[in-house]
């Protein structure tokens, strides 16, 4: 099995992994408890007219802040617990959700909290080429992507027996693997840095937290739902 690293673009047509691991890939996946589909969109416009047409609640940030006239912003632990009895969420980011929009394979979504579910999925789907891929910031380079995706790589590892790695992927596991670095990482990031003046340093925890859910997004047909077993 060939599996890759990248950056904002996929190399592989077989399978991809999105990771903006501050916060859209975090807020996606434990979105999934509260909400059947998530409808990601690329304009804060095209966002109420999805709120109108699906009855849905909006969620979104420009620049790390929650956007004027939204339900919620793009916190993963206030999309978790927000209350409400519909099920479908249209959510926009500035990284993330631009991402998702040029790939062309069987595309998951991964952070540090679904790592080892992600990676175990990604196994089971692929036939010969795993692609991990970094949402960065307005096409930059993000930190918190590189360390992410190395977790999410070690676990795809941990599952294969036979595999490829390129240099990019080798470098991302080996900085992933000391956690109070990793979480020194995300904290001091540019992202996570901006995130704490907005006040959002619970949302940086969550993030870095290992493991805590199964779920494991899948975007197809323009939507993000749970993948079925």
């Amino acid at each position: 099995m060939k599996v890759t690293l990248s950056f904002e673009q996929t190399i592989s047509d077989d399978v991809s992994i999105m990771v903006d691991a501050l916060r859209a890939s975090t807020t996606i996946t434990l979105a999934l408890d509260n909400f059947k589909k998530i409808i990601p969109c690329f304009t804060p416009e095209e966002a109420f007219k999805l709120k109108e047409k699906y009855d849905g609640i909006v969620a979104g940030e420009r620049g790390g802040k929650m956007i004027e006239g939204f339900d919620i912003g793009n916190s993963p632990q206030r999309v978790a617990n927000y209350e409400t009895g519909k099920k479908t969420l249209i959510l926009t980011t500035s990284n993330g959700t631009r991402i998702l929009e040029n790939m062309n394979s069987t595309v998951l979504v991964g952070c540090m909290v679904n790592a080892k579910s992600v990676g175990e999925t990604s196994v089971k789907i692929a036939k010969n080429h795993i692609d991990v891929v970094m949402a960065g910031v307005r096409g930059a380079f993000a930190l918190e992507d590189f360390l992410a995706s190395g977790e999410i790589i070690y676990q795809i590892c941990q599952n294969l027996k036979d595999y490829e790695l390129n240099d990019y992927a080798k470098a991302a596991i080996l900085a992933s693997r000391d956690y109070e670095s990793l979480k020194d990482g995300f904290y001091n990031s540019a992202s996570g840095k901006r995130l704490r003046k907005l006040n959002y340093e619970q949302d940086i925890e969550c993030c870095f937290e290992k493991n805590i859910s199964n779920n494991v997004a899948i975007y197809k047909n323009n939507e993000l739902t749970l993948i079925k077993d």
